[in-house]
C-alpha cells in the first residue's frame, strides 16, 4: 500500500473498543485439520485467527507499554498485515506506536537494554509504510545509542546498560536488535555500517555462546562474574530453548539482509549449520516441539515450550528455503509446525488460545527454567507464531 493509501485508510478505519471485530465461528482445534489437509494448508487462517483474538483482548492503548514481547507480537501482526492487506492490522500497529513517537520524532526511552531496541523495527516499519518522517527520527535514536553503547573488549553489545547486565552477551539480544540493523540499513540507505554491524555482532556472539553439540548457550560473562557463569568459560550452565530460538530468528533475518559475498557470511553459515544439527538432534520424537531446556528432554518435570518450537521451525524452513541449510531441514521444520499448532485451540468465545508457553525468563539453572509458568497466549509466544504461520503457511 503506498504512503498515500494508507493514510486514507488510516482517515477511514474505526477500531472498534473490543478490538477488530466480529470473529468468524469456532473451528476444530488444528489437531483434527492436520488429518485430513497438509500442514501448509490447515484451515482456517491461524494468523488471522490469533490477530483477532488478540486485538480483540486488547486496544492499542492497553496491549502494553513499549516492549520487546508487544513488540515481537506486533512484528507478527505486520506480516499478517501484508498478507491479507488489512488495513485495521496496521492502523492497530501505528496507534500503539503512535503512544510512545511523538510528532517531532522525540521518543521517551533511553534505549540503555538491547531489549528496549525491538520495538524499534516498528518505527522502520511505519516509515515504510506511511513516509512520516517521525519514524526515521525516533528509529535512529537507536542507531545513535548503539554508538556509544558498552561493548565486550571484542565488540559484542551488552545485554543491557547496567551493572546487574555488564560485560554480559545473552543469546536473547542477538533477535533484539540485529533485525533491526538491517532492517534500517535497508530502509535509509545504510546498509554498510548496519549490515557489518549485525553481522559482526552475531559472530561474536556465536563464537562465546556456541559449543560442541552446536546450541548456544543462554549467555556469557566476559568478566566471569555473575552467579551463574562458569569460572573458567564464564557460560550459563543450560540451553534455555528460547534464547536459542532468538539467535536462530535473528541469523535468517541478517543472513537474508546480508550481500552473499559479505566477508562475514561464510562465519554465520558455519554457525547456523552447527546450531542446526544440534535442534534436529534434540527435536522431541513424540511432538515435534522442543523442550524447555532443550538437551534434557529425558527429565521428567521439563516440558516441550511453544514460543521457541514456533521459532526453530521458522528459522529452519527459511533456512532449508533460502538454501542455507541442507534440504531436509524442512521435513525437521515440517515436524515442529505440525507440533506448535497442536499446541492451539479455539474456544467457545471464538477466540484462539496458543499454550505452553514459557514467561519472560532471566538466566538460571536448569530447576529455575523448568519450573517457569507456562502461559496461554503470552506474547513471546503469539509473535513467535505468527512469524513461524507466514513461512509455513506457503503463500
Amino acid at each position: 500500500m503506498s504512503p498515500r493509501r494508507l493514510r486514507t485508510a488510516l482517515t477511514t478505519v474505526v477500531l472498534v473498543a473490543a478490538g477488530l471485530g466480529t470473529l468468524p465461528a469456532a473451528t476444530p482445534p488444528p489437531s483434527a485439520a492436520l488429518a485430513s489437509a497438509p500442514a501448509h494448508r490447515a484451515a482456517p487462517d491461524w494468523s488471522v485467527a490469533v490477530v483477532d483474538s488478540t486485538v480483540a483482548r486488547y486496544t492499542p492503548g492497553t496491549i502494553g507499554g513499549w516492549s520487546y514481547p508487544v513488540g515481537l507480537y506486533l512484528y507478527g501482526q505486520y506480516l499478517t498485515y501484508k498478507r491479507t492487506h488489512d488495513a485495521r492490522y496496521l492502523t492497530y500497529i501505528k496507534n500503539y506506536v503512535d503512544r510512545f513517537v511523538k510528532s517531532d520524532g522525540s521518543i521517551d526511552q533511553s534505549f540503555n537494554s538491547l531489549d528496549s531496541m525491538q520495538a524499534g523495527r516498528l518505527l522502520v516499519i511505519l516509515h515504510h509504510e506511511t513516509g512520516q518522517d517521525r519514524y526515521r527520527r525516533a528509529a535512529k535514536k537507536i542507531l545513535d545509542r548503539l554508538a556509544t553503547y558498552p561493548r565486550t573488549a571484542d565488540g559484542g553489545f551488552w545485554h543491557a546498560d547496567s551493572a546487574a547486565r555488564a560485560h554480559q552477551l545473552w543469546s536473547d539480544g542477538a533477535y533484539m536488535v540485529n533485525p533491526f540493523l538491517v532492517e534500517y540499513g535497508k530502509e535509509f540507505g545504510d546498509t554498510g555500517y548496519t549490515d557489518d554491524e549485525a553481522a559482526r555482532q552475531l559472530y561474536v556472539y556465536g563464537s562465546h555462546l556456541q559449543v560442541a553439540n552446536g546450541l548456544l548457550r543462554h549467555a556469557y560473562d566476559e568478566s566471569r562474574s555473575a552467579s551463574w557463569a562458569d569460572p573458567q568459560t564464564g557460560l550459563a550452565p543450560e540451553h534455555w530453548c528460547r534464547a536459542v530460538g532468538w539467535y536462530s530468528m535473528a541469523i535468517v533475518n541478517v543472513l537474508d539482509a546480508i550481500p552473499a559475498d559479505h566477508p562475514r557470511r561464510a562465519q554465520l553459515l558455519g554457525i547456523f549449520g552447527k546450531l542446526a544439527a544440534g535442534l534436529e538432534k534434540y527435536q522431541d520424537p513424540a511432538t515435534g516441539r522442543w523442550f524447555q531446556v532443550i538437551d534434557k528432554g529425558g527429565r521428567s518435570d521439563n516440558w516441550t515450550e511453544t514460543s521457541c518450537s514456533s521459532m526453530f521451525t521458522y528459522a529452519l524452513s527459511r533456512g532449508a528455503q533460502q538454501h542455507y541449510l541442507d534440504p531436509h531441514y524442512a521435513d525437521v521444520a515440517r515436524r515442529g509446525y505440525q507440533g506448535v499448532l497442536a499446541r492451539l485451540s479455539t474456544g467457545p468465545d471464538g477466540r484462539t488460545d496458543l499454550a505452553d508457553i514459557s514467561v519472560g525468563t532471566n538466566v538460571g539453572d536448569y530447576a529455575y527454567y523448568a519450573a517457569r509458568t507456562r502461559a496461554t497466549n503470552d506474547f513471546h509466544g503469539l509473535g513467535a507464531f505468527l512469524i513461524m504461520n507466514k513461512q509455513l503457511r506457503g503463500d
